[in-house]
């Protein structure tokens, strides 16, 4: 396998998400593989910017694929919308000879990797990396797999409470432009209902169907995209004008849905993704992104990563409904 790459650097940026340790350690350990220098960035394109850049070797990966979060740290950096502040980028990776980078991150990554290769002309390969699930040009994504998992685990807990006690709880989850995490949490744990940025919901509905619950006596659990109207605490609000409040109950599940170990889906996708992303640089492949395509490992245009996402699945909304109905 012949090609001029000789030193790739790569960097997480955007939110966090379980898998991606397991990414840099299977981009790391392929460099080194073949004989590659491999850069780790610290703190995202803040890192770039500020040359935050060390050489990293076997053992700086070691004892991470287990391990949540990154271990390079991560931030959104305004300042790489800056023409001026991605020249200095650029000239920090020009004074150590990087010929190529690897960004793990989300859309607003991959945009700031589109702008930054047509620029400069350097080397990129894009690893989806976000909780929500919500990149065009493949079907996955590295860390929505692990917080599903835990969304469903807290959701399990909190119907134990709401049957004890016979409430409705309205449960709020992440995905502020996206719905795939409430739509998939719901289904598999049961929910009466869920609120979702891709379908506008009729308040007036949700009010009869939890009048009916309250009537019944029974629990129930709601799950609401945090982008949502209003989000779970909205909800309770049009509900509380309506009189409805007195048995609910709203849980916001936050930022716990990011951490955490990753399951052996995302462990996988992250070793099969850091591996692709390092031989499509050394075949001299460029501005692409790793990633799943009808169920299989692929390489796609990173400027789809900017295009809408694709439609969520409808017919598990029509499923929960059909499930719930008492």
């Amino acid at each position: 396998m012949s090609t001029k790459v000789q030193n790739i650097a790569l960097l997480t940026s955007g939110g966090d998400a379980p898998g991606m340790n397991a990414s840099i350690r299977a981009v790391v350990r392929t460099c080194l593989y073949h004989n590659l220098n491999v850069f780790g960035i610290y703190d995202g394109y803040n890192g770039l910017i500020k040359n935050d850049i060390k050489e990293m070797k076997y053992k700086d990966v070691s004892n991470i694929l287990q391990s949540g979060g990154t271990i390079l740290g991560t931030d959104r950096c305004q300042e790489f919308h800056e023409k001026e502040m991605r020249q200095q980028a650029f000239e920090n990776l020009k004074s150590r000879n990087i010929d190529a980078l690897i960004t793990i991150g989300g859309d607003g990554t991959f945009k700031g990797a589109s702008i930054f290769s047509k620029e400069h002309g350097l080397p990129i390969i894009g690893i989806p990396a976000t909780i929500d699930n919500d990149i065009s040009g493949t079907e996955y994504t590295l860390g929505f797999d692990t917080a599903l998992n835990t969304t469903i685990s807290a959701l399990d807990n909190i119907r134990d409470t709401a049957s004890s006690h016979h409430r409705i709880f309205l449960v709020e989850v992440m995905g502020n432009n996206s719905g795939q995490l409430a739509l998939y949490a719901a289904v598999a744990s049961g929910a009466r209902e869920v609120f979702m940025p891709e379908k506008k919901e009729d308040l007036v509905d949700i009010k009869n169907k939890i009048s009916q619950a309250i009537k019944m006596n029974r629990s129930s659990m709601i799950v609401v995209s945090e982008g949502e109207v209003g989000g779970a605490r909205g909800v309770k609000d049009y509900l509380k004008s309506e009189g409805l409040d007195e048995k609910i109950r709203v849980s916001v599940l936050g930022h716990i849905q990011r951490g955490g170990r990753p399951t052996f889906r995302d462990r996988l996708n992250a070793a099969l993704f850091g591996e692709a992303a390092v031989v499509a640089l050394l075949k001299g492949k460029t501005k692409l992104m790793v990633g799943i395509t009808d169920g299989k490992l692929a390489l796609n245009d990173l400027e789809l990563s900017q295009q809408p996402s694709s439609v969520i699945n409808m017919d598990y909304l029509k499923l929960i409904r059909k499930l719930s109905v008492y």
